[in-house]
């Protein structure tokens, strides 16, 4: 386990073994610790099942000082999105969007510190914390635990915008040349929008809940209330933009759909046009083809078989043609 510890208002960042933090954590009136455990490895632990004994295998809680029955779920990979008021703390399973995938990030967060717990350099926002705190300076570690949910609402705003201006490019590239391998490309961009609502909107509706509850409360400060009402503003649109992605994939699918009509519509029309042309052949083949009297008996001569079999195809063709020619669908196939 790796500890961090994020300094304010700088934003600098100092190492510290874990007896350290514990101490700072008892004793520094606003503290930021970042803490990076190894890659996720299979299921989360159940509530109460036991640990091997040896520090390094003690829950996060424990090592640090902050152990509770309700932080059960607090620094266990796996869970679900949560956010839980404790008392005087709050946590959070905080949803990450990196490098294209979901990760989660626990937080925990009292009046004097916040805990930020995550697995491996890739889903942490240790980077993301340092630049927030220069640039905003938190009061409190209240305030810096919005930064870090607006923060993990950006990656998400940032990978739907990037999802969002693909599907674009394909659906714009679809219209210059149809290729197999778009389909496959929609295919993979309508199942991350899915993904993305599918992390975001259960944790949405979890945070919007306890927030909602906790502003009802006489004694929550006001600028714990415009933080709150920030939060809520920003997961809307963020969750806007998500929806805006989801309708852009179907309509991509659509134009897809369309554009394959179209090109069937072309084939059958082609079909339609040969039809015309030989469907006249067809019958007056098939009418002289017949074995009756007056075929056998009358028409004996050479001019007689010229101007009847081959004559009346060469009008039926004739004016075939010129019916053709006249119709919609010659129009419509000489403008494709």
């Amino acid at each position: 386990m790796i500890v961090t510890v994020v300094s304010v208002p700088d934003g600098g960042t100092t190492t510290v073994s874990v007896p350290e933090a514990r101490r700072r954590l008892a004793t520094d009136p606003f503290l930021i610790l970042g803490v990076e455990l190894g890659e996720e490895e299979g299921p989360a632990e159940a509530p109460g099942e036991a640990r091997a004994s040896g520090p390094a295998e003690e829950p996060v809680v424990r090592q640090l000082g902050l152990d509770d029955e309700d932080l059960e779920w607090f620094g266990r990979p796996g869970g679900s999105p949560r956010a839980e008021f404790l008392g005087d703390t709050v946590g959070f399973v905080v949803p990450v969007v990196r490098a294209g995938r979901v990760h989660h990030v626990h937080a925990l967060a009292s009046a004097t510190f916040l805990v930020v717990v995550h697995w491996g350099r890739r889903a942490g926002l240790a980077g993301d914390i340092r630049a927030l705190v220069r640039r905003e300076r938190p009061r409190d570690a209240v305030a810096a635990l919005f930064l870090l949910l607006q923060e993990a609402l950006s990656t998400f705003r940032r990978a739907a915008v990037r999802a969002l201006l693909q599907v674009e490019e394909l659906e714009d590239d679809m219209f210059d040349a149809r290729r197999p391998e778009q389909i496959y490309r929609l295919s993979q961009l309508r199942r991350h929008s899915a993904v993305l609502h599918h992390a975001l909107l259960p944790y949405l509706q979890g945070v919007d809940e306890v927030i909602t509850r906790r502003m009802l409360s006489p004694d929550f400060p006001v600028e714990r209330q415009r933080l709150a009402q920030e939060f809520q503003r920003a997961a809307r649109l963020v969750l806007a933009d998500i929806e805006s992605l989801q309708d852009a994939s179907r309509r991509a699918f659509a134009s897809y759909a369309s554009l394959v009509a179209g090109e069937q519509n072309g084939v059958i029309n082609r079909l339609a046009i040969v039809s015309v042309i030989f469907l006249p052949l067809s019958f007056l083949t098939g009418f002289f083809g017949m074995n009756f009297e007056f075929l056998t008996n009358r028409l004996e001569t050479r001019d007689e078989f010229w101007l009847l079999a081959v004559g009346l195809q060469m009008i039926a063709v004739v004016g075939s043609l010129f019916l053709l020619h006249r119709s919609r669908i010659w129009r419509q196939l000489r403008d494709d």
